[in-house]
C-alpha cells in the first residue's frame, strides 16, 4: 500500500490576484513565456488580452458573456486538445461575479424558487463551479489564472513623507477559499507591480517580493523538471484524467468513446439522439466522429432489430433522408444538438 513518497513532474496552477492595473496580463505574459512551449489565453476581458501581442508569441480566444462555468470548461479542454503548454485565464472573476457567472446563477435560482431560499440555490449552482474548479486542476497544462481582487483605500507616506490614499488589494474576487487550490498564489502590488506570494508550495518564493519576469517562470520549471516524470500513454486513464486518442475543436475521441461539442458543451454520442448524430456525421465539423457515429449507429440498428424496437425503423429511415440532412447539417456553422 505505501511506498517512498517521491515529487511527482506536474503541471502548475497559479494564481495572479491584483487591483486593476496592477498588471496581471502582463505578469501571466511573463510568466508564460518562462515556462515556455506553446501559449494559449483565455480572455474575458473585451480583447484587452491581445494589447500584449508585441511581448511574445500566444494565440487568444475572447469569452462573451454571459460567463458560465460550462463556457470556460469548454475552452479550457479545447486549449488542451490543441497542444498548448500553457493556458491563461484572464479573468478568472468573471465566471464567478460576471454576467452570467455564478452569483448571477444564484441569484437567478433564488428568484425562481417558491421559497426564494440562496441555500437551495447554492446547493444547485455549487457543483458547476466545482466542475470548473477540476478542469483547472486537473488538465494537463500549466494554467495561470488572473483574478481581481476587491479594492480598498489606506493612508500611506510616499517619498516626500506625505500621507496618501493608496489603492490596495483584499481577498480575490472569487469563492472564499479558492486561492488555496492553486500551486502558487502571487499578490501584485498596483504602485511598483511587486509580486508577494501568498502561497507557495515550491518553496522557491518564501518571502521573496520582487517584479515578475520570464526568470520567475524559468525557475518554476527548472523546479518542475528537477520532479519525477510520471509516463503517460495517450488514450488510457491517469488518476481521474482521461486523454483523448484523437481531437480538435468538436470532436474528443478516447479508447472506449467519443465526445462531441453540443450546445451545451461536450456529450458523449451514446447520450444523444439518432437525429443529432446523423445532422453530425453529415457535418464537416464533426468530421473526425463520424467513423465512431457511424459505427455507434450500426450497432444500436441491429440491437434494436434484434429486439424488435420501433426505433431500429427510425434509424433506417434517417439513413434514405441522408440527403437533406446533409443540406441542414450545412447551413448549421456552431455546435448541433
Amino acid at each position: 500500500m505505501f511506498k517512498k513518497a517521491e515529487r511527482k513532474r506536474i503541471f502548475v496552477k497559479m494564481a495572479l490576484c491584483g487591483v486593476s492595473g496592477s498588471g496581471k496580463t502582463y505578469s501571466a505574459l511573463l510568466l508564460a513565456q518562462g515556462l515556455g512551449g506553446k501559449i494559449a489565453m483565455i480572455d474575458t476581458e473585451n480583447g484587452s488580452g491581445e494589447l500584449y501581442s508585441d511581448l511574445c508569441d500566444y494565440d487568444a480566444a475572447q469569452l462573451e458573456p454571459p460567463f458560465s462555468p460550462m463556457k470556460f470548461i469548454n475552452a479550457i479542454k479545447e486549449a488542451e486538445a490543441e497542444g498548448y503548454n500553457v493556458l491563461i485565464i484572464d479573468s478568472l472573476s468573471h465566471a464567478w461575479s460576471g454576467q452570467g457567472g455564478i452569483l448571477e446563477m444564484v441569484d437567478k435560482k433564488s428568484a425562481t424558487s417558491r421559497s426564494g431560499n440562496s441555500f437551495t440555490a447554492w446547493r444547485d449552482v455549487t457543483p458547476e463551479h466545482n466542475k470548473l474548479v477540476d478542469a483547472i486542476l486537473q488538465c494537463r497544462m500549466h494554467v495561470i489564472v488572473c483574478m481581481r481582487s476587491k479594492t480598498a483605500y489606506e493612508m500611506q507616506e510616499n517619498e516626500k513623507g506625505k500621507k496618501t490614499p493608496v489603492k490596495v488589494g483584499l481577498a480575490p474576487i472569487q469563492r472564499d477559499g479558492m486561492e488555496y487550490e492553486f500551486t502558487i498564489v502571487f499578490d501584485i502590488d498596483r504602485e511598483k507591480h511587486y509580486a508577494l506570494a501568498s502561497k507557495d508550495r515550491t518553496g522557491l518564493f518564501e518571502k521573496n517580493i520582487d517584479v515578475i519576469t520570464p526568470a520567475t517562470g524559468e525557475l518554476i520549471r527548472k523546479w518542475v523538471e528537477g520532479g519525477v516524470e510520471v509516463g503517460v500513454e495517450v488514450g488510457v486513464e491517469v488518476g481521474a484524467v482521461k486523454r483523448p486518442i484523437r481531437a480538435d475543436k468538436f470532436v474528443q475521441v478516447y479508447s472506449d468513446d467519443c465526445m462531441v461539442l453540443t450546445k451545451k458543451g461536450f456529450e458523449s454520442i451514446k447520450n444523444l439522439p439518432v437525429d443529432t448524430l446523423a445532422q453530425m456525421a453529415a457535418h464537416q465539423n464533426y468530421a473526425l466522429a463520424a467513423t465512431a457515429i457511424t459505427d455507434f449507429l450500426d450497432a444500436k440498428a441491429v440491437a434494436m432489430i434484434d429486439d424488435g424496437s420501433a426505433e431500429a425503423t427510425e434509424i433506417d429511415d434517417l439513413v434514405n433522408e441522408l440527403p437533406d440532412i446533409e443540406d441542414q447539417a450545412s447551413k448549421v456553422d456552431g455546435p448541433i444538438g
